[in-house]
């Protein structure tokens, strides 16, 4: 019969394949976190740039439907980055989400890897008390044989 230890390197594997899932999914979300973000701040400065064009812009005469435009086109670029925002806030809380089931596989794999060198350490006690016994025997056979 395989010893305990042995029969746990299944459970170990399993472990060892959620946490790399864990791991690829933490990547994934990092990823989708940056994309984000970076769009965000391509909204952001996009925005700026336009608001220096429309100031430049308004330094001479301007027109009152120019002006509603653009203050038209700055609302929804401003509607467009909260927009944004909020695909960065629940990328962000994705991220943490992931990063939490990470660890704790991480923990789960550790914790088996440890309860594996547990049970290594105790087979390997098991088999010197046995050797021990084994050899007290045989020297108090050789004893007895000697009386």
């Amino acid at each position: 019969m395989a010893l305990r230890s042995e029969r746990l390197r299944v459970v170990l594997q399993l472990e060892q394949r959620r946490e790399q899932e864990a791991q690829e999914r933490l990547t994934q979300r990092r990823g989708s976190l940056q994309r984000q973000q970076q769009r965000l701040d391509e909204l952001e400065q996009y925005q700026a740039d336009y608001r220096s064009q429309v100031r430049q812009g308004q330094q001479g005469t301007v027109d009152v439907r120019s002006l509603q435009g653009w203050q038209a086109f700055i609302a929804q670029l401003e509607q467009a980055i909260q927009q944004q925002r909020q695909l960065v806030q629940t990328a962000s809380e994705q991220l943490e989400s992931a990063r939490l089931a990470w660890q704790q596989a991480y923990e789960r794999r550790r914790g088996m890897e440890r309860f594996i060198e547990t049970c290594k350490q105790q087979e390997q006690r098991a088999r010197d008390l046995a050797e021990q016994k084994q050899m007290d025997e045989a020297s108090a056979r050789q004893h007895g044989r000697r009386r």
